[in-house]
């Protein structure tokens, strides 16, 4: 193993504390919907994922380059950099699986690098070409192309199946799911696991124990895939909720759908070296796969929740990496000040989820979303049925005037309804 300073140290132990962070943040794209159709048990789906992200973390090591080599400049960057970016990161992954909003572990590990790299050295530290190339494109492109893969899937899925038994080809499907969600599983060890490699290397670069252009030592592949697996094992619960029930309701023949879709997507980008995020993939899948069955739907306003929370993750974790290289920078206190604000947010996070718990026992279920603008308005000047409970509500908003008086004077005043 190369020689490990203090800091690099501490660097080390918070890039796999953000993989840990990774892992169960993203257990839902692979799982989310298997879990909702109950295709598998939630604790044997968390397990079966944990698994093959290990596995998926030792095939490929080229988005770990796109990481290392690519983003940014390695000049110049030092280890207190690479903390910074690693600390808004986290926290952004926290915050976020907190509310339960899925959105991009990749991307908040590259807002906080890119924005501690130009605290610390200026922008000029980071690579335009390939943040636009292989970050922001694939970022607009993934959910979009997953999406209308997923729908034209559900469509041809429903076309096939049509004249055969439903109970027979739900079966079918849900074996279909528990395969393609071990795909994606696969999937996401190639990918997300590869980026908390890069950034480890990355910082044994700067911290002088790698030469230049290094690839990931085998400790390295092998710490980052065993914590993405104990994360994802941990399970998401939160996200797991959103991202199955909170989107839309999927059948079996739409989970496989969107599962095969993203895991396509997400294997492909891999295997070009796009960091892309499995996130961004999975939810276009879930929403492609929810338009594609007649009489499917989409909650959009969840889905709004998502796509803001997308655009404020490069952003939200710069700024919070820039703030912490700024204290990291000033020597050995200001890193343990950062790192001992991130040991406290941290906590501070969990003690907050536990006022709601979200588990295995109760991913399921879901609030009912409140109606629209247009539904509300529909609802409105739609006439009630008669004998519906609004027909009847309807007669008991009758209200009474006083009827002409009568005759006579000792008969007692009759009233008109209205």
């Amino acid at each position: 193993m190369e020689h490990i300073t203090l800091l690099l140290a501490i660097v080390v132990v918070t890039a796999l504390v953000f993989d840990f962070t990774n892992g169960f943040h993203d257990t839902a794209n692979a799982m989310a919907t298997t879990i909702s159709t109950g295709a598998l048990k939630p604790k044997t789906a968390v397990a079966m994922s944990a698994v093959l992200n290990l596995v998926g973390a030792f095939l490929s090591v080229e988005v770990a380059k796109t990481i290392s080599k690519g983003l940014v400049n390695e000049e110049g960057i030092q280890p207190e950099v690479i903390l910074a970016a690693l600390v808004g990161a986290i926290l952004w992954n926290l915050v976020t699986w907190l509310v339960g909003l899925p959105s991009s572990s990749s991307h908040a590990l590259m807002g906080g690098l890119i924005g501690a790299t130009v605290a610390s050295i200026g922008i000029s530290g980071v690579n335009g070409e390939v943040v636009v190339t292989k970050v922001l494109i694939p970022a607009v492109a993934a959910p979009i192309v997953a999406g209308i893969a997923a729908m034209l899937a559900t469509k041809l899925t429903y076309r096939i199946g049509a004249k055969t038994d439903e109970k027979h080809t739900a079966k079918g499907y849900r074996v279909g799911q528990i395969a393609s969600a071990g795909l994606v599983s696969l999937a996401h060890g190639t990918n997300d696991a590869q980026k908390t490699m890069g950034i480890i290397t990355l910082a044994l670069v700067a911290g002088g124990s790698l030469p230049s252009g290094a690839n990931p030592p085998v400790w390295v592949i092998v710490s980052a895939g065993t914590a993405i697996a104990l994360g994802t094992y941990l399970g998401g619960w939160r996200i797991i909720r959103t991202m199955g029930k909170g989107l839309t309701d999927l059948q079996p023949q739409q989970g496989f759908a969107a599962q095969t879709s993203a895991a396509t997507v997400i294997l492909a980008s891999s295997h070009l070296g796009f960091s892309l995020s499995t996130t961004h993939s999975v939810s276009g899948a879930v929403m492609g796969a929810g338009m594609g069955r007649k009489g499917g739907v989409v909650r959009w306003s969840t889905a709004t929740r998502m796509f803001v929370a997308w655009g404020l993750t490069l952003p939200a974790a710069a700024l919070v990496a820039a703030g912490a290289e700024f204290v990291a920078r000033q020597g050995a206190w200001g890193v343990y000040v950062v790192a001992a604000f991130l040991v406290a947010s941290c906590i501070g996070i969990w003690l907050v989820s536990r006022r709601e718990v979200v588990d295995h026992t109760n991913v399921n279920e879901v609030e009912a979303e409140s109606a629209g603008v247009v539904t509300t308005a529909m609802a409105a000047v739609t006439p009630p049925p008669a004998g519906s409970v609004a027909a009847v509500a309807d007669e008991d908003l009758k209200t009474t005037i006083p009827a002409p008086a009568p005759t006579d004077p000792a008969a007692p005043p009759a009233t008109a309804a209205v």
